[in-house]
């Protein structure tokens, strides 16, 4: 079995003896039963998606098996029939698991995933607001119970990425800018977890990771501004597939002002448009709605114990009290959104977050107020992945990490 330690650019795959030209043909084999994962592939296909001739194939294969990356199939019922005993080998999951790790002012999600990309547990962990001190020992917690969901030993993660609001330092790998959590500035979250999982671990911004994930979702180029909207606000901009950061501070649409005589305060916890139109801040509409309207289906539904979901549930089921509330947070949220969508021009913009769940009536209130105030109107969508959008990126890039770190040169061949 291949340890998270084995590295193939380093020549452990195949023995001391292994040439830079062996390791580049092994590597192109296994990035090309990276790129068909889950399906198995024949040595024959091999041979046709990488160039290489038949016998550097079943070589690296071999190789391959051996090292505990790829495992081996039987043939199927097309190849017995035609009697060709012809052996498939896909990617070996299990052969370097990661984690992703999403951490949050009143959540703490985790997430393992096999080398195929092929999600073995998530585990989440609510709470009513937690220390940076208590959220170190929640994290540590999650991540037990996944690893033992997942099957996983601690020792056999290879990579893990971990998600966090505020702003990451990419020189000091701390965040700034997060006083949701007293004292998350302070702490040190790579090598908390570096103590807990003996392996690379890299920090970033959670909207960034939940626009990575998007964006892999829905394919293609262009220009993607992926939103995260929960209790915070925040962005994403993926352009032709690469993240675009800033200097480190880009997509913090939460600080945007919605009144002339909004500043941002950095010691506030949330910025003028999460105050605005934040999950809170839509609860607490819909509870004020109901008391004014005590005949509406807001007030049925539960009045002051109405949370966000009850206010887009009314609002689905056409009660104009509620219709009124969602109409009041889509104005407020496309003209604060509209300068972003004039600058960017994005192909398309996309919701994620639990808000997301509100469905196409909250989607068709925001895209009617953005046509009123944008030349070119973007593709207005909701994720799928929803909630899961951070902890899915997470996961995402730290496969990415093991890939980076296991493939000497990228799909590179040769013609042996």
């Amino acid at each position: 079995m291949a340890s998270k330690g084995s590295d193939m650019s380093k020549g452990t795959v195949g023995g001391g003896g292994t040439t830079m030209l062996r390791r580049i043909n092994v590597a192109a084999v296994l990035d090309a039963v990276r790129r068909s994962a889950p399906a198995p592939l024949r040595v024959a296909e091999l041979v046709e998606r990488t160039g290489l001739a038949r016998p550097t194939v079943a070589q690296a294969v071999d190789e391959l098996l051996d090292a505990g990356w790829l495992q081996q199939h039987g043939p199927d019922s097309a190849d017995r029939s035609l009697g060709r005993p012809a052996i498939r080998v896909s990617l070996r999951g299990r052969a370097a698991p990661v984690l992703g790790l999403d951490v949050g002012p009143h959540r703490v999600t985790v997430g393992v995933s096999d080398l195929a990309g092929r999600k073995l547990s998530l585990v989440r962990r609510s709470g009513p607001g937690w220390t940076a001190q208590e959220l170190l020992g929640v994290i540590g917690e999650v991540i037990n119970e996944a690893l033992a969901e997942a099957e996983v030993p601690a020792e056999d993660i290879a990579a893990v990425v971990a998600a966090s609001p505020g702003i990451v330092d990419e020189h000091t790998g701390r965040v700034q800018l997060v006083p949701s959590v007293p004292g998350w500035s302070a702490i040190d979250l790579i090598k908390h977890v570096r103590g807990l999982l003996d392996c690379p671990v890299m920090l970033d911004n959670d909207a960034n990771l939940a626009a990575l994930a998007i964006a892999a979702a829905r394919g293609g180029t262009g220009t993607l501004l992926a939103v995260q909207w929960g209790e915070r606000l925040g962005a994403g901009i993926v352009i032709d597939g690469r993240l675009h950061r800033g200097t480190g501070a880009a997509g913090e649409i939460g600080f945007i002002a919605t009144d002339t005589d909004d500043v941002i305060n950095p010691e506030d916890s949330r910025g003028p448009l999460e105050r605005a139109v934040g999950s809170e801040a839509i609860a607490a509409l819909g509870r004020q709605a109901a008391l004014d309207n005590p005949k509406s289906r807001l007030a049925e539904l539960g009045g002051e114990q109405l949370d966000t979901a009850d206010v887009f549930a009314a609002a689905a089921e056409r009660d104009p009290v509620a219709q009124a509330v969602v109409q009041q947070v889509a104005r407020t949220f496309a003209r604060a959104l509209a300068p972003s969508v004039l600058v960017l021009d994005p192909t398309a913009v996309v919701i994620g977050g639990g808000v997301a769940r509100a469905g196409a009536v909250l989607l068709d209130a925001i895209s009617d107020q953005l046509r009123l105030l944008t030349l070119n109107h973007p593709k207005l969508e909701l994720s799928a992945l929803a909630e899961d959008a951070v902890v899915t990126g997470a996961m995402r890039m730290a496969l990415d990490e093991v890939w980076q770190r296991k493939l000497p040169t990228p799909a590179m061949t040769s013609t042996t």
